[in-house]
Protein backbone atom coordinates (compact mmCIF):
# COMPACT_ATOMS: atom_id res chain seq x y z
CA UNK A 1 0.00 0.00 0.00
CA UNK A 2 2.79 2.56 0.99
CA UNK A 3 4.39 1.50 -2.17
CA UNK A 4 1.28 2.53 -4.57
CA UNK A 5 0.98 5.86 -2.28
CA UNK A 6 4.67 6.59 -3.49
CA UNK A 7 3.70 5.78 -6.87
CA UNK A 8 0.55 7.96 -7.38
CA UNK A 9 2.75 10.39 -5.66
CA UNK A 10 5.29 10.57 -7.99
CA UNK A 11 3.23 10.65 -10.86
CA UNK A 12 1.40 13.54 -9.75
CA UNK A 13 4.77 15.04 -9.04
CA UNK A 14 5.10 14.21 -12.82
CA UNK A 15 1.94 15.77 -14.12
CA UNK A 16 2.68 18.58 -12.13
CA UNK A 17 5.45 19.47 -14.24
CA UNK A 18 4.28 18.66 -17.40
CA UNK A 19 1.11 21.16 -16.61
CA UNK A 20 3.59 23.53 -15.93
CA UNK A 21 6.01 23.13 -18.54
CA UNK A 22 3.40 23.50 -21.31
CA UNK A 23 3.17 26.94 -23.06
CA UNK A 24 0.26 27.56 -25.49
CA UNK A 25 2.06 29.75 -27.93
CA UNK A 26 0.01 32.82 -29.63
CA UNK A 27 0.15 33.12 -33.68
CA UNK A 28 2.54 35.32 -35.09
CA UNK A 29 -0.05 37.21 -36.39
CA UNK A 30 -2.42 39.34 -35.23
CA UNK A 31 -6.06 38.81 -34.78
CA UNK A 32 -6.51 42.12 -37.62
CA UNK A 33 -4.28 40.26 -39.61
CA UNK A 34 -5.80 36.62 -39.22
CA UNK A 35 -9.40 37.81 -40.02
CA UNK A 36 -7.88 39.62 -43.41
CA UNK A 37 -6.70 36.32 -44.17
CA UNK A 38 -9.77 34.15 -43.11
CA UNK A 39 -11.72 36.82 -45.37
CA UNK A 40 -9.62 35.87 -48.36
CA UNK A 41 -10.38 32.42 -48.26
CA UNK A 42 -7.34 30.65 -46.40
CA UNK A 43 -8.41 28.00 -44.24
CA UNK A 44 -5.35 27.59 -42.32
CA UNK A 45 -5.97 31.14 -40.91
CA UNK A 46 -9.32 30.06 -40.36
CA UNK A 47 -8.10 27.58 -37.94
CA UNK A 48 -5.49 29.70 -36.06
CA UNK A 49 -8.13 31.80 -35.91
CA UNK A 50 -10.25 29.70 -33.88
CA UNK A 51 -7.08 28.53 -32.06
CA UNK A 52 -6.66 32.25 -31.15
CA UNK A 53 -10.24 32.79 -30.05
CA UNK A 54 -9.31 29.98 -27.22
CA UNK A 55 -5.73 30.32 -26.27
CA UNK A 56 -7.28 32.37 -23.05
CA UNK A 57 -9.61 29.20 -22.60
CA UNK A 58 -6.66 26.77 -23.05
CA UNK A 59 -4.53 28.34 -20.26
CA UNK A 60 -7.56 28.75 -18.30
CA UNK A 61 -7.50 24.97 -18.53
CA UNK A 62 -3.75 24.60 -17.61
CA UNK A 63 -3.73 26.89 -14.51
CA UNK A 64 -6.46 24.81 -13.40
CA UNK A 65 -4.57 21.50 -14.04
CA UNK A 66 -1.50 22.34 -12.27
CA UNK A 67 -3.63 23.92 -9.26
CA UNK A 68 -5.46 20.55 -9.51
CA UNK A 69 -2.11 18.53 -9.28
CA UNK A 70 -0.12 20.65 -6.75
CA UNK A 71 -3.09 20.25 -4.12
CA UNK A 72 -3.42 16.28 -5.46
CA UNK A 73 0.63 16.16 -4.63
CA UNK A 74 0.40 17.99 -1.37
CA UNK A 75 -2.26 15.77 0.10
CA UNK A 76 -0.32 12.38 -1.15
CA UNK A 77 2.74 13.42 0.29
CA UNK A 78 1.38 14.14 3.65
CA UNK A 79 -0.44 10.61 3.32
CA UNK A 80 3.01 8.93 2.27
CA UNK A 81 5.12 10.66 4.29
CA UNK A 82 3.34 11.62 7.12
CA UNK A 83 2.81 14.84 8.41
CA UNK A 84 6.22 16.69 9.35
CA UNK A 85 8.32 15.21 5.90
CA UNK A 86 5.28 16.13 3.88
CA UNK A 87 4.74 19.13 4.46
CA UNK A 88 8.04 19.70 4.31
CA UNK A 89 8.64 17.87 0.90
CA UNK A 90 5.29 19.98 -0.14
CA UNK A 91 7.03 23.23 0.47
CA UNK A 92 9.78 22.67 -1.41
CA UNK A 93 7.78 21.69 -4.33
CA UNK A 94 5.63 24.58 -4.03
CA UNK A 95 8.21 26.89 -4.50
CA UNK A 96 11.08 25.07 -7.01
CA UNK A 97 8.15 23.01 -9.39
CA UNK A 98 7.99 26.20 -11.51
CA UNK A 99 12.08 26.27 -11.71
CA UNK A 100 12.34 22.12 -12.74
CA UNK A 101 9.34 22.40 -15.23
CA UNK A 102 11.53 25.20 -17.06
CA UNK A 103 14.29 22.94 -17.88
CA UNK A 104 15.28 22.06 -21.39
CA UNK A 105 14.44 18.45 -22.09
CA UNK A 106 11.25 18.35 -19.40
CA UNK A 107 9.91 21.78 -21.11
CA UNK A 108 11.02 20.20 -24.81
CA UNK A 109 9.27 16.79 -24.14
CA UNK A 110 6.07 18.41 -22.14
CA UNK A 111 5.52 20.62 -25.66
CA UNK A 112 5.55 17.94 -27.92
CA UNK A 113 3.00 15.97 -26.09
CA UNK A 114 0.96 19.09 -26.17
CA UNK A 115 1.43 19.92 -29.72
CA UNK A 116 0.35 16.11 -30.75
CA UNK A 117 -3.16 16.48 -28.63
CA UNK A 118 -3.68 20.54 -28.99
CA UNK A 119 -6.57 19.90 -31.80
CA UNK A 120 -8.81 17.44 -29.40
CA UNK A 121 -7.85 20.44 -26.56
CA UNK A 122 -9.88 22.87 -28.34
CA UNK A 123 -12.73 20.30 -29.44
CA UNK A 124 -13.36 19.77 -26.22
CA UNK A 125 -13.10 23.70 -25.08
CA UNK A 126 -15.86 24.12 -28.36
CA UNK A 127 -17.94 21.41 -26.87
CA UNK A 128 -17.90 21.94 -23.20
CA UNK A 129 -18.41 25.82 -23.11
CA UNK A 130 -20.25 25.77 -19.67
CA UNK A 131 -16.63 24.14 -17.71
CA UNK A 132 -15.00 27.33 -18.95
CA UNK A 133 -17.68 29.58 -18.08
CA UNK A 134 -16.28 28.82 -14.62
CA UNK A 135 -12.49 28.65 -15.53
CA UNK A 136 -12.65 32.10 -16.92
CA UNK A 137 -14.07 33.59 -13.56
CA UNK A 138 -10.03 32.95 -12.48
CA UNK A 139 -8.49 36.27 -14.13
CA UNK A 140 -5.99 35.71 -17.32
CA UNK A 141 -3.40 37.83 -17.63
CA UNK A 142 -3.25 39.58 -20.86
CA UNK A 143 -1.75 38.00 -23.97
CA UNK A 144 1.42 39.98 -25.18
CA UNK A 145 0.37 41.07 -28.81
CA UNK A 146 4.17 41.66 -29.23
CA UNK A 147 4.25 40.17 -32.93
CA UNK A 148 5.30 41.73 -36.38
CA UNK A 149 3.35 43.36 -38.86
CA UNK A 150 2.43 41.01 -41.31
CA UNK A 151 0.63 43.31 -43.87
CA UNK A 152 0.32 46.50 -45.23
CA UNK A 153 -3.16 46.71 -44.53
CA UNK A 154 -2.16 45.43 -41.07
CA UNK A 155 -0.09 48.25 -40.79
CA UNK A 156 -2.82 50.96 -42.43
CA UNK A 157 -5.20 49.46 -39.20
CA UNK A 158 -2.81 50.08 -37.01
CA UNK A 159 -2.16 53.93 -38.02
CA UNK A 160 -5.87 54.71 -38.36
CA UNK A 161 -6.51 53.53 -34.70
CA UNK A 162 -3.65 55.23 -33.07
CA UNK A 163 -5.44 57.71 -30.61
CA UNK A 164 -2.72 60.49 -29.16
CA UNK A 165 -0.04 58.85 -31.15
CA UNK A 166 -0.14 60.35 -34.02
CA UNK A 167 -1.34 63.83 -35.71
CA UNK A 168 -4.25 63.68 -38.33
CA UNK A 169 -1.55 65.01 -41.01
CA UNK A 170 0.98 62.16 -39.63
CA UNK A 171 -2.06 59.82 -40.31
CA UNK A 172 -2.94 61.25 -43.48
CA UNK A 173 0.78 60.95 -44.94
CA UNK A 174 1.44 57.62 -43.85
CA UNK A 175 -1.76 55.69 -44.70
CA UNK A 176 -1.77 57.29 -48.42
CA UNK A 177 2.29 56.99 -48.82
CA UNK A 178 1.42 52.70 -48.12
CA UNK A 179 -1.79 53.05 -50.85
CA UNK A 180 0.80 54.79 -52.74
CA UNK A 181 1.71 51.93 -55.15
CA UNK A 182 -1.27 50.35 -55.31
CA UNK A 183 -3.19 53.21 -57.25
CA UNK A 184 -3.59 53.33 -61.17
CA UNK A 185 -3.14 57.02 -63.29
CA UNK A 186 -6.53 56.36 -63.95
CA UNK A 187 -7.46 57.38 -60.24
CA UNK A 188 -6.08 60.48 -60.37
CA UNK A 189 -5.67 61.39 -63.89
CA UNK A 190 -7.39 65.10 -65.41
CA UNK A 191 -10.48 62.92 -67.18
CA UNK A 192 -10.73 63.89 -70.96
CA UNK A 193 -13.81 65.68 -70.47
CA UNK A 194 -11.71 68.39 -68.71
CA UNK A 195 -8.71 68.69 -70.97
CA UNK A 196 -8.34 72.10 -72.31
CA UNK A 197 -6.48 72.02 -75.34
CA UNK A 198 -5.04 74.33 -78.48
CA UNK A 199 -5.03 73.67 -82.11
CA UNK A 200 -1.29 73.78 -83.60
CA UNK A 201 -2.57 76.44 -86.28
CA UNK A 202 -3.60 78.79 -83.53
CA UNK A 203 -2.10 82.31 -83.27
CA UNK A 204 -0.61 83.04 -79.90
CA UNK A 205 -1.69 86.96 -79.90
CA UNK A 206 -2.52 89.04 -76.91
CA UNK A 207 -6.87 87.81 -76.91
CA UNK A 208 -5.42 84.33 -77.42
CA UNK A 209 -2.96 84.26 -74.59
CA UNK A 210 -5.98 86.22 -72.02
CA UNK A 211 -7.71 83.56 -73.14
CA UNK A 212 -4.97 80.84 -71.94
CA UNK A 213 -4.14 81.95 -68.69
CA UNK A 214 -7.58 82.18 -67.53
CA UNK A 215 -7.98 78.58 -67.90
CA UNK A 216 -6.26 78.27 -64.74
CA UNK A 217 -3.64 75.77 -66.37
CA UNK A 218 0.20 75.94 -66.67
CA UNK A 219 0.73 73.46 -69.14
CA UNK A 220 -1.60 72.94 -72.55
CA UNK A 221 -1.86 69.77 -75.16
CA UNK A 222 -1.34 71.04 -78.21
CA UNK A 223 -3.13 69.00 -80.82
CA UNK A 224 -3.44 68.74 -84.30
CA UNK A 225 -7.40 67.98 -85.13
CA UNK A 226 -8.57 66.42 -82.12
CA UNK A 227 -7.49 65.57 -78.64
CA UNK A 228 -6.48 62.17 -79.85
CA UNK A 229 -3.81 63.70 -81.80
CA UNK A 230 -1.68 65.47 -79.46
CA UNK A 231 1.59 66.90 -81.00
CA UNK A 232 3.18 69.05 -78.08
CA UNK A 233 2.64 70.62 -74.57
CA UNK A 234 2.51 74.67 -74.76
CA UNK A 235 4.01 76.08 -71.47
CA UNK A 236 2.28 79.08 -70.72
CA UNK A 237 4.92 80.48 -68.52
CA UNK A 238 7.65 80.66 -70.99
CA UNK A 239 4.85 82.53 -73.32
CA UNK A 240 5.50 85.60 -70.66
CA UNK A 241 8.69 86.73 -72.58
CA UNK A 242 6.39 85.86 -75.90
CA UNK A 243 6.68 89.38 -78.24
CA UNK A 244 3.17 90.13 -78.64
CA UNK A 245 3.96 92.18 -81.47
CA UNK A 246 5.24 89.18 -83.33
CA UNK A 247 2.26 86.95 -82.95
CA UNK A 248 2.68 83.47 -83.35
CA UNK A 249 1.48 79.59 -83.75
CA UNK A 250 1.16 77.71 -80.66
CA UNK A 251 2.93 75.08 -82.56
CA UNK A 252 6.19 77.03 -83.08
CA UNK A 253 6.01 77.90 -79.46
CA UNK A 254 5.24 74.75 -77.84
CA UNK A 255 7.76 71.78 -76.61
CA UNK A 256 7.58 68.94 -79.60
CA UNK A 257 8.70 66.34 -77.27
CA UNK A 258 5.21 64.43 -75.50
CA UNK A 259 4.97 61.35 -73.27
CA UNK A 260 2.29 59.70 -72.89
CA UNK A 261 2.05 56.42 -70.02
CA UNK A 262 -0.97 54.29 -70.48
CA UNK A 263 -3.96 54.62 -67.76
CA UNK A 264 -3.32 51.11 -66.05
CA UNK A 265 0.07 51.96 -64.94
CA UNK A 266 0.51 52.37 -60.97
CA UNK A 267 1.56 56.09 -59.46
CA UNK A 268 4.58 54.41 -58.63
CA UNK A 269 5.64 53.79 -62.14
CA UNK A 270 4.21 57.06 -63.10
CA UNK A 271 6.46 59.00 -60.09
CA UNK A 272 9.55 57.03 -61.58
CA UNK A 273 8.44 57.94 -65.38
CA UNK A 274 8.56 62.08 -63.95
CA UNK A 275 11.53 61.98 -62.23
CA UNK A 276 13.64 59.91 -65.04
CA UNK A 277 12.03 62.34 -68.11
CA UNK A 278 12.41 65.39 -66.30
CA UNK A 279 8.92 66.80 -67.65
CA UNK A 280 5.68 67.61 -65.55
CA UNK A 281 3.27 66.22 -67.81
CA UNK A 282 1.66 63.07 -69.21
CA UNK A 283 -0.78 62.52 -71.89
CA UNK A 284 -2.83 59.47 -70.50
CA UNK A 285 -4.01 56.98 -73.44
CA UNK A 286 -5.72 53.78 -73.64
CA UNK A 287 -5.06 50.33 -74.94
CA UNK A 288 -6.41 51.75 -78.41
CA UNK A 289 -3.58 54.89 -77.99
CA UNK A 290 -6.60 57.03 -77.04
CA UNK A 291 -6.33 60.33 -74.87
CA UNK A 292 -8.33 59.65 -71.91
CA UNK A 293 -6.80 62.44 -69.63
CA UNK A 294 -3.86 64.20 -68.31
CA UNK A 295 -1.58 63.29 -65.59
CA UNK A 296 1.07 66.09 -63.98
CA UNK A 297 4.20 65.67 -61.83
CA UNK A 298 1.67 67.27 -58.83
CA UNK A 299 -1.16 65.10 -59.09
CA UNK A 300 1.23 62.66 -58.38
CA UNK A 301 2.58 64.36 -55.49
CA UNK A 302 -0.64 65.08 -53.82
CA UNK A 303 -1.74 61.47 -54.21
CA UNK A 304 1.53 60.11 -52.53
CA UNK A 305 1.04 63.51 -49.46
CA UNK A 306 -3.01 63.03 -49.37
CA UNK A 307 -3.34 66.84 -49.44
CA UNK A 308 -3.85 69.22 -51.97
CA UNK A 309 -1.10 71.64 -53.42
CA UNK A 310 -3.65 74.63 -54.94
CA UNK A 311 -0.90 77.20 -56.44
CA UNK A 312 -1.97 80.26 -58.73
CA UNK A 313 -2.90 78.12 -61.71
CA UNK A 314 -5.64 76.02 -59.96
CA UNK A 315 -8.43 77.04 -61.10
CA UNK A 316 -10.48 74.51 -59.12
CA UNK A 317 -9.64 72.24 -56.00
CA UNK A 318 -10.68 68.64 -57.80
CA UNK A 319 -10.43 68.32 -61.53
CA UNK A 320 -12.35 65.09 -61.58
CA UNK A 321 -15.08 66.01 -59.52
CA UNK A 322 -15.84 69.20 -61.28
CA UNK A 323 -15.71 66.11 -64.43
CA UNK A 324 -18.83 64.67 -62.93
CA UNK A 325 -20.68 67.62 -62.95
CA UNK A 326 -19.92 67.63 -66.96
CA UNK A 327 -19.34 71.14 -67.42
CA UNK A 328 -18.66 71.05 -70.86
CA UNK A 329 -21.97 68.96 -71.58
CA UNK A 330 -20.35 66.45 -73.25
CA UNK A 331 -23.30 63.91 -74.80
CA UNK A 332 -25.78 66.00 -73.93
CA UNK A 333 -28.56 66.75 -76.15
CA UNK A 334 -31.75 68.20 -75.12
CA UNK A 335 -33.46 64.73 -75.59
CA UNK A 336 -30.61 62.64 -74.40
CA UNK A 337 -31.16 59.16 -72.93
CA UNK A 338 -28.72 57.09 -70.59
CA UNK A 339 -29.38 53.04 -71.24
Amino acid sequence: MHTFQIILTTISFILLLFFSAIRPSSSMFSKFELKRRVELGDKEAEKTMTRENLLADVISLQRALVALMLVIFVVLSVVTFGWFIGIILAVIVAFEYGFIAHLGFIKSASQKIYNRFETYIIRFIQKTPYIFNILRSTPVADISDSRPIASRQELQHLVDESVGVLSADEKTLIVHSLSFGDQLVSSIMTPKSMIDSIKNSEFLGPLTLDELHKTGHSRLPVIKGDIDHVIGILNLQSLLALDIKRSTTAEKAMESKVFYIHQNQSLQHALAAFLKTKHQLFIVVNEFRETVGLLSLEDVIEALLGRKIVDEFDAHDNLREVAMRNPHGNNHPENHQDV
